[in-house]
């Protein structure tokens, strides 16, 4: 089995003063060079080893460099590289079949886009066609992240980006989210954030008028802003679009493919949770290419089918990435990991809860339906006052990150929180021996 740790070593060119980095001040970038993983582990170049606790990013959910995604794309490579879509390819109708199957989506359609805003864009694209409004608004919430091209960030109740673009022309209007831990409306319990929430996206509906609406764009689970919605909550927005025929987006792209349990997020409600489109990336392939797309249910496939679609995308369905898609579909079946995400999800909430009983500094601990969790770090867990304000992160939070990447685990963090999403692999030991470590370190902050 090929390793790069074995191979001799190459000069690393330092990309600090060629390459313009994603989330960051360019000039303050430093990072090591990374040159190979394996499982749920990854190496730089001067032969530092890490585990991942985060999947990079939350897409790399089958571990680095899984060898049955590497052979297909090895084999795919050699047969061939790549046609346009104006021609058919084997990995492109498999994969879609193979997806449409997996969401219970009969009769469906799949977009394939390069990744996940650019899916984000498509499928409220088709949602508009599908609806005959072509300016119709779009309802998404505060506190979300769906990518960061100018209709995304649009999309996105994200600060980072907010002095960047005028949501409302972009015909995006946006409502609280239901952060239950500091619930915008108020409530005193994840139920009622969760109806109030709910309550809200109606109002909105109503304010614009439904028939103006073309459709509500919201994270179903998973997502770098921290929110995990009470459980009532996605099964009451869907109650709602259908009440007032205004389609639902789920933007899966973060939470599918054993992320939080499930092939996709919804499916822990089953047909009470399914959208009419859903939006996939990062796990569709475990990162090993880029890859995003859109699924739609029968319903806005039939009001597609006949209409010409004016959109392209030069490497749509490309078959290298498709066939890494199908690849990693596989591999989440065969190695039945989306139910061992869900069984290690469950085991790590219930450590992050005892971690939360014991150290002050963690105010709150949400998720766990899969191997995805955030803990939320406080100054004083009666009064819930955060360590800093959002969304700036507490340099003692900084200070944790790279003592833990100096013993050789690399955790996540945004703000005050801790975001856990390890791939799917990571063995039983390195998941606890990554949680003993930040026991530790969280005992240090607090006596620093």
């Amino acid at each position: 089995m090929f390793d790069y740790r074995t191979q001799p070593k190459s000069p690393v060119i330092n990309e600090r003063d060629s390459v313009l980095h994603t989330w960051c001040v360019p000039a303050q970038w430093q990072a090591p060079t990374i040159v190979g993983g394996r499982g749920a582990h990854f190496w730089d170049a001067d032969g530092h080893d890490y585990l991942d606790m985060s999947s990079l990013s939350e897409c790399s959910n089958l571990g680095h460099q899984h060898p049955t995604v590497v052979k297909s794309i090895r084999e795919q490579a050699e047969r061939l590289c790549f046609v346009t879509s104006s021609w058919g390819n084997q990995p492109r109708a498999e994969l879609a079949q193979a997806l449409l199957e997996k969401a219970g989506f009969e009769n469906g359609r799949v977009f394939f886009t390069l990744a996940g805003a650019d899916a984000n864009e498509h499928a409220v694209k088709f949602a508009r066609e599908a609806r005959r409004l072509p300016h119709g608004w779009i309802i998404t919430r505060d506190r979300s992240y769906h990518g960061a091209s100018y209709a995304c960030m649009a999309f996105s109740g994200d600060t980072r980006t907010r002095n960047q673009v005028d949501p409302e022309r972009f015909a995006v209007a946006q409502v609280a989210s239901p952060y239950a831990y500091r619930c915008p409306f108020g409530s005193s319990s994840e139920i009622e954030c969760g109806e109030r929430a709910v309550a809200a996206v109606a109002d909105e509906i109503d304010r614009k008028d439904a028939k103006s609406v073309a459709a509500v764009l919201m994270e179903s689970n998973a997502g770098t802003n921290g929110v995990v919605a009470p459980d009532n909550y996605w099964p009451g927005l869907r109650e709602l679009t259908h009440s007032r025929g205004v389609f639902l987006i789920a933007d899966e792209v973060m939470s599918a493919f054993g992320r939080c349990g499930e092939w996709f997020a919804w499916q822990r409600y089953g047909d009470a949770g399914k959208p009419d489109l859903m939006t996939l990336a990062k796990g569709l392939t475990g990162a090993h290419l880029p890859l995003g797309a859109v699924v739609i249910n029968e319903n806005v496939a039939r009001h597609l089918e006949t209409q010409m679609l004016f959109t392209g995308l030069t490497y749509s369905g490309h078959p290298l990435t498709c066939a890494a898609g199908l690849a990693a579909v596989r591999a989440y079946e065969d190695e039945q990991l989306i139910e061992r995400s869900r069984r290690l999800g469950g085991e790590m909430l219930l450590e992050l809860k005892r971690l939360q009983q014991k150290h002050g500094v963690i105010g709150d601990v949400r998720g766990g339906h899969g191997l995805f969790a955030i803990v939320e770090l406080v100054s004083d867990p009666i009064s819930r006052a955060p360590l800093v304000p959002w969304p700036e992160t507490p340099p003692q939070l900084t200070a944790l990150v790279q003592k833990a990447r100096a013993l050789g685990v690399s955790f996540a963090v945004r703000g005050n929180l801790i975001i856990l999403a390890p791939p799917l692999v990571i063995e039983e030991r390195e998941l606890s021996d990554a949680l003993g470590l930040l026991d530790r370190l969280l005992s240090e902050m607090e006596s620093a």
